[in-house]
């Protein structure tokens, strides 16, 4: 993503961190993929990752946080790329495209190796939303504007959010427990779960 004037580029101690960061995370997902969630501590992450136990908490809060953080911190680029699709284009559409957007970003090589890896805690998947309901507002207030109408008086931008997000989660969480080597790409499942959302209802 490139840099807006109000952000500064990444200094050398930044991607320093976000190097750390990402072997902590490919560390856990191997570990995980071989033993099973359960199986691992966060000192074998750790150890695996070569850092100290101090450096990994300082990157990341929870051995839970290394498969569901990355989906729940998807909610903040959703709303990003949300608010910078075309003024005019239908807000069933611009969310669409956003929510598919997000998910075709994902590396096809990471993105396996966490699928790998909570396919072994299968008692999280369902915790791996595309939409936390702390975000859910946010998201609501960018439809609505889109649509001209004021959410506390119009039920179609909560409804729109609600559906869209539930369809995204639907095919994701069929993507993740499919098995076999046909599988198409996420992003494909999930513009095709968006596509039964479409309708004339939501534009004005």
């Amino acid at each position: 993503m490139s840099s807006t004037p109000a952000e500064r580029p990444p200094t050398l101690r930044d991607r320093q961190r976000a190097q750390v960061r990402a072997d902590i995370h490919a560390a856990a997902y191997r570990l995980f993929s071989a033993r099973g969630f359960g199986n691992v501590t966060t000192d074998d992450i750790a150890a695996e990752a070569s850092v100290s136990p101090r450096t990994f908490f300082r990157h990341v809060a929870t051995k839970e946080d290394l498969v569901l953080g990355a989906v729940q911190r998807g909610n903040a680029a959703i709303a990003s790329l949300l608010a910078s699709r075309p003024a005019g284009e239908p807000p069933d559409a611009a969310l669409a495209a956003a929510i598919v957007s997000r998910v075709g970003s994902f590396e096809d090589g990471d993105l396996e190796n966490w699928r790998a890896a909570i396919l072994t805690a299968p008692e999280l998947l369902d915790r791996a939303t595309l939409l936390s309901a702390a975000d859910r507002d946010q998201m609501v207030q960018l439809v609505a504007a889109r649509m001209g109408v004021n959410p506390a008086d119009d039920s179609r931008p909560g409804l729109l959010v609600q559906l869209s997000f539930a369809a995204a989660d639907f095919a994701f969480q069929r993507w993740v427990r499919e098995r076999g080597p046909e599988r198409r790409p996420l992003a494909s499942d999930v513009a095709e779960a968006l596509a039964v959302v479409a309708h004339p209802r939501w534009r004005n």
